[in-house]
């Protein structure tokens, strides 16, 4: 499997994954990833990867990942031995900047992305993969069964999907972990329209579909919300002058990465 064999939202795993390497190499990177530089050469991966992501682009990629590893970080600060499920992996490394030497990671995603993943990253002892859709559910069977506190990620994920499918995978999760934990990103209804004219669309064919506009509202599919972290909660100095939008509700409020407790 070549990454040129891949298409539509898959082949969009070259994106974080060429963000990562080259935020590697600044003086003042916000994120420290020197396995996501090995890998993009192993791919002979270069500028092309990040298919159309300007500057601004990349950084929010780096705030999302960020973020993710630190709600992840806390969980296993409470559980050490938990389990990390990345929904829609793709070339993550993120089991390499989370290892406690205690965790477990599970990486879920489709079977062309995982054949390429695992000839670059083969799977260990706590570091597996599962080959399937998010929407074929038995996966859920291979979680339970590791029977650990767990913790489940969507990065650049939920968005590909329309509301029916994602709330099918979410009322699951909570139904069947009550306790875990979920994080995911997501956009508001006027963000993720203007998204649909976004270049990686065009470049990789894949669709934008579901939005939130408010949170809360989630949380009648069996959620609890425990945070809403915002691209300009806090003045980021590598934004520029696009810090000005936190003073703007409509648009510092619009694109966000949501953290809910499964099972109310």
């Amino acid at each position: 499997m070549a990454t040129t064999d891949l298409q539509g939202v898959s082949r969009t795993l070259l994106i974080p994954l060429a963000c990562r390497a080259s935020e590697s190499a600044r003086p003042d990177a916000l994120l420290h990833d020197p396995r996501a530089a090995e890998l993009l050469r192993a791919i002979a991966g270069g500028k092309d990867s990040l298919m159309g992501m300007g500057k601004m682009d990349q950084t929010f990629t780096i705030l999302r990942a960020c973020q993710f590893d630190r709600t992840a970080r806390a969980f296993l600060d409470r559980y050490p031995a938990a389990l990390v499920v990345d929904i829609g992996c793709g070339l993550d490394t993120r089991f390499d900047r989370l290892d406690d030497g205690r965790m477990t990671w599970l990486g879920l995603d489709l079977p062309e992305v995982v054949e390429l993943r695992r000839s670059l990253l083969p799977d260990s002892e706590r570091c597996q993969t599962l080959a399937k859709s998010m929407l074929d559910l038995s996966w859920l069977e291979a979680v339970a069964r590791i029977g650990r506190p767990a913790i489940f990620l969507a990065e650049g994920v939920f968005v590909y999907f329309n509301e029916t499918q994602v709330r099918s995978v979410v009322t699951a999760l909570a139904g069947r972990f009550p306790g875990g934990e979920l994080v995911f990103d997501a956009l508001s209804t006027l963000v993720l329209k203007m998204h649909k004219r976004h270049p990686v669309l065009k470049k990789t064919g894949a669709h934008v579909d579901w939005s939130v506009d408010d949170p809360l509202e989630l949380e009648s599919w069996g959620l609890r919300l425990l945070d809403r972290w915002g691209y300009f909660d806090q003045y980021e100095p590598r934004l520029g002058l696009a810090n000005w939008m936190r003073y703007t509700p409509i648009v510092a409020r619009s694109n966000f990465v949501l953290h809910y407790r499964l099972g109310i």
